[in-house]
């Protein structure tokens, strides 16, 4: 079942984009928000804008310990957590050829491996705690495959299916685990996308951006906020909803 009332929320990538959406939705809903980014002074001023109680945590998601410490400070701080949102994540373009094996690291590191050591740890609290609502940042890249992003692609189908055997694994325990899988979202990283193609291609800012909106049938980027609404439905679902990929992509991929 829901809980009602305030939940303590962790959420990684905390400090921009959908991120910061995500946090800025919570907290506005009442939650207590403990914010990750690499960056302390960026959560700073993230947490000096939001109206509900936060925890600023520094670290860099990728470090095998971080998992553990950061769920091991929102206990200490809070008592226990209740939410898990694994937003960090970044994807690079390269062709298959192009992409050496520290770069194809990198990503798995970033994309699969740093979820997996996070829902590793929220686990035994959750499940003592018979409640838990873990929600990956996964993309639409986790269900079909697109060019010049192999490591990003393979990384996140992994991750779909590490939020698919988790959920399998913890349905009879109160804990959900889902993912949301967007399209092309209006974030600094797509932003970096379309650099990308105008630096490439010598298309303008506003064909770059038209290229990447019409990957979604819709026509246009997902705005964070829509990526932060279905989280926040996640987090209140009744516990009937798990194992899921959402697809927050206009239509691109139907399933």
């Amino acid at each position: 079942m829901g809980r009602s009332g305030p939940l303590r929320v962790l959420v990684t990538g905390a400090s921009r984009g959908i991120g910061e959406a995500i946090v800025s939705r919570l907290s506005a809903d009442g939650h207590q928000l403990a914010l990750n980014s690499r960056t302390t002074a960026d959560l700073e001023q993230l947490a000096a804008r939001l109206p509900g109680q936060t925890l600023v945590l520094p670290a860099d998601c990728t470090d095998p310990t971080s998992g553990d410490d950061l769920v091991r400070a929102v206990i200490d701080e809070w008592g226990g957590i209740d939410v898990l949102v694994l937003n960090a994540g970044e994807g690079v373009a390269a062709s298959i050829t192009s992409t050496d094996d520290a770069m194809w690291q990198r990503q798995l590191d970033l994309n699969l491996t740093s979820p997996f050591r996070f829902i590793r740890a929220a686990v035994p609290p959750m499940k003592a705690a018979g409640f838990g609502r873990i929600i990956v940042v996964a993309s639409s890249a986790s269900k079909r495959g697109e060019p010049y992003i192999s490591a990003y692609t393979a990384a996140k189908h992994g991750v779909l299916g590490l939020v698919r055997s988790a959920a399998a694994e913890l349905a009879s325990t109160g804990i959900t685990v889902n993912a949301v899988c967007p399209g092309y979202v209006d974030t600094p990283m797509t932003q970096r996308s379309i650099d990308a193609i105008v630096e490439k291609t010598g298309r303008s800012r506003d064909e770059a951006t038209a290229t990447l909106a019409g990957q979604q049938p819709t026509g246009r980027l997902i705005a964070p906020s829509e990526v932060a609404d279905t989280v926040a439905f996640l987090i209140a679902d009744s516990g009937q909803i798990t194992g899921q990929g959402i697809n927050i992509d206009g239509g691109k991929v139907q399933s």
